[in-house]
């Protein structure tokens, strides 16, 4: 029987498009977002006494692939794209049910007009995503030192340097005031260098762009350097 689910809520976060986005939570801990509530999950009763505990498990919706056709076979970017393996041996985003879950850090618990918020930090999610459910994260049970991945045991290594251009630090210096943390912020999410895997074997200094907030940050990599070129705001 179809079984019929409805959002609590939704979480803001940096992301303001796929291209960029760490492949697990946990690996650009620079990335701070906010729960928001549905109407009728508005509550501090909802989530009293979450302030215990120092990580959540989000589980959410992904809403941008949610219309397209599931694939039994995938080609796990830790695999090089070159190898397929079952959707459910994969953390894939075009699965049956488009759900995910997500372990992120539990910052703090906020008041917004009236509204209650829960910040967290950490996330692998999609600006405006929706979400599903709130579970506290419990190290006993949820951590299992001896587990085994295969082709996922190890975190991905960082594999780029990255520096600011003089152009790019000036105007860091300027958005900064209203983004904290968004040099390290960059640094963390260039850093294990979110291009293509087929771009990584050519020889370019192709200029990317990635949407961060309301800004463009446009970088391109020259003999394993990342140099950002230009902070600029999207509109611009």
């Amino acid at each position: 029987m179809p079984i019929e689910i409805s959002p609590i809520g939704h979480i803001n976060t940096p992301y303001k498009e796929k291209f960029a986005i760490p492949r697990q939570p946990g690996l650009v801990t620079a990335a701070m977002g906010q729960i928001i509530f549905a109407q009728g999950f508005n509550s501090a009763d909802f989530i009293r006494g979450i302030e215990q505990f120092s990580h959540l498990w989000l589980v959410f919706q992904f809403h941008q692939t949610a219309n397209k056709s599931t694939s039994p076979l995938v080609r796990p970017p830790r695999l090089g794209g070159n190898e397929k393996v079952g959707v459910f041996a994969s953390r894939s985003t075009h699965r049956p049910n488009n759900i995910g879950i997500s372990a992120v850090k539990f910052e703090e618990v906020i008041l917004v007009n009236s509204q209650t918020r829960i910040v967290v930090s950490g996330m692998d999610l999609l600006d405006n995503t929706p979400i599903i459910d709130i579970k506290p994260y419990i190290p006993y049970s949820d951590s299992i030192p001896h587990a085994e991945a295969g082709y996922g045991q190890t975190k991905p290594q960082e594999t780029l340097a990255v520096i600011f251009s003089q152009n790019a630090r000036e105007q860091l210096a300027i958005y900064q005031q209203q983004h904290p943390r968004l040099d390290t912020l960059i640094e963390q999410i260039l850093s294990q260098d979110p291009r293509p895997a087929y771009h990584k074997t050519k020889t370019t200094d192709r200029l990317y762009g990635v949407a961060l907030y309301d800004l463009n940050i446009q970088w391109r990599v020259l003999q394993n350097t990342c140099v950002v070129e230009q902070i600029s705001r999207l509109q611009d």
